[in-house]
């Protein structure tokens, strides 16, 4: 599409027309102008796609307050950087919704220990899967006992 058809079929969406009748109007495939229109914010009908014509409303920082510029087509924020996120999230953790977290029982020690996000997890710490893994005293350590009893 050119940008004349580009700009009519904005103006069209304003005036609330449908997808099918832009598409008869401008002599275009309905795909076409509904992929333009999910591209370009147009998706709603009447008031609906003017609201969505304007400029996304500039919110502010959830930390520090700090005024946020969206980009179009992009997720909004909610923060104006990876430090402000990460001192909200630090201060604010009971406001997480973490959903997965899986109880589970040591395939070593016997202990209870929570994962989150891996539910095939065995055991609760390093350690415990070095000793499952290499017995008590790994080889490599016992090794180097053996040769310092030795000299």
């Amino acid at each position: 599409m050119n940008l004349q058809e580009k700009d009519a079929v904005r103006q069209m969406r304003i005036q609330g027309l449908s997808y099918s009748a832009i598409a008869h109007n401008l002599c275009v495939s309905e795909n076409t102008i509904k992929s333009f229109c999910q591209r370009n914010r147009l998706g709603g009908m009447g008031s609906a796609v003017i609201t969505t014509l304007k400029e996304a409303p500039a919110t502010q920082c959830k930390q520090c307050g700090k005024r946020l510029h969206h980009k179009p087509k992009c997720k909004p924020k909610k923060f104006c950087s990876d430090t402000c996120r990460h001192v909200w999230w630090k201060e604010n953790r009971e406001q997480l919704n973490k959903k997965a977290y899986y109880y589970q029982t040591c395939a070593h020690c016997g202990k209870e220990f929570k994962s989150y996000g891996d539910d095939s997890r065995k055991y609760c710490c390093h350690s415990c899967y070095i000793k499952a893994r290499f017995g008590e005293y790994p080889k490599i350590r016992a090794h180097l006992y053996d040769t310092a009893q030795a000299s």
